[in-house]
């Protein structure tokens, strides 16, 4: 089952930030990056805009993704589940490129895959000719480049618009909270940093994974084509599957929470904290979760007056170097 995605078309920033962006779901948002000489030049042949890449500055190594033709494109764990399916080593956009071309009529090619490469150091260049008014201009885009291949069905603890150069992408999105039905995988053993589903999609075991028909049903599909672009909104879980012979994708990764101190730490913390307690105690700290951290019940220091409020009222660089005191002492004292 898929459910309807909203499409829009020539969105300008403002309706993005006052219309899109506060809704919390995704948005096809067609021809936003049609003007691209990248995507001009995508439109004419996988030569074309290889060529147009490469002449632009080269700069630092990108992370290059390979796998056997007999993973099929599909990016997981291998059958012992100790270890990827695939390698992963720094390599020049040049001989990303190139491996790509030499597999272009190949029925047997191998998944190859540049992954997440960050453009400010692999194309410096790049931006000055290609950007997106969506977006402040701070953020530094990510280009990801491959064959068919599928990447799993993960979530990033960033907003995102993922923008198509050339060829097309299918997309699966699922919301948040369908995470106990995608059946994830461990905060740190991951494929590339976040947690993915541990459901192969293309072939689910529902004996092993029955909750995955409950998130089936919550699942969006879009499919992209060169010029096109989609809004992801923070924690959405999505599986990529990249349909031509040659893909370019660039993206775009923000979080509007400017504050250092990462939750997914604290999820960590949360987690080996709280391994050992009772139910009870558990429902107890939920509670105070709830009331203090994600303020289910309005501003927990309301009531106070600004001299009680201790670290909790404060803000800026001072209260987080407190904060990372009281951690470092905690934590060097386990």
């Amino acid at each position: 089952m898929s459910n309807l995605v909203a499409e829009w078309r020539d969105v300008d920033a403002r309706t993005f930030r006052e219309r899109i962006f506060p809704t919390g779901r995704p948005a096809v948002l067609r021809g936003s990056i049609r003007q691209w000489q990248a995507v001009v030049e995508g439109l004419k042949s996988p030569d074309a805009l290889a060529g147009y890449l490469l002449g632009l500055e080269q700069g630092g190594p990108v992370p290059l993704i390979t796998a056997p033709a007999s993973v099929k494109g599909k990016f997981f764990y291998r059958e012992d589940m100790r270890s990827p399916n695939f390698q992963r080593r720094p390599a020049s956009l040049a001989v990303g490129l190139h491996a790509l071309l030499d597999h272009l009529g190949d029925p047997a090619a191998p998944a190859i895959y540049i992954e997440s490469a960050h453009l400010p150091d692999c194309l410096p260049t790049f931006t000055r000719f290609h950007t997106l008014e969506l977006v402040d201009r701070a953020i530094a885009p990510r280009i990801w480049i491959g064959n068919r291949v599928t990447v799993q069905t993960h979530f990033d603890f960033y907003s995102n618009i993922a923008c198509v150069v050339a060829g097309s992408r299918r997309f699966t999105l699922y919301p948040p909270e369908q995470l106990p039905n995608l059946y994830p995988s461990s905060l740190d053993v991951t494929l590339a940093g976040v947690p993915v589903s541990m459901v192969r999609p293309d072939a689910p075991d529902y004996v092993r994974y029955p909750r995955f028909r409950l998130a089936q049903q919550h699942a969006h599909v879009v499919e992209l084509g060169p010029g096109d672009a989609l809004f992801i909104p923070y924690g959405w879980w999505h599986g990529v599957e990249s349909l031509a012979a040659f893909n370019v994708l660039v993206n775009y990764w923000w979080d509007d929470n400017k504050f250092s101190l990462s939750p997914l730490d604290s999820l960590l913390h949360a987690v080996f904290s709280f391994r050992e307690t009772s139910a009870g105690q558990r429902a107890v700290w939920r509670n105070l979760f709830d009331y203090y951290a994600f303020q289910t019940s309005g501003d927990p220091l309301d009531h106070l007056p600004p001299e009680l409020r201790g670290l909790m009222g404060e803000r800026g660089d001072q209260a987080l170097r407190a904060v990372r005191a009281l951690l470092i002492r905690a934590l060097g004292g386990s």
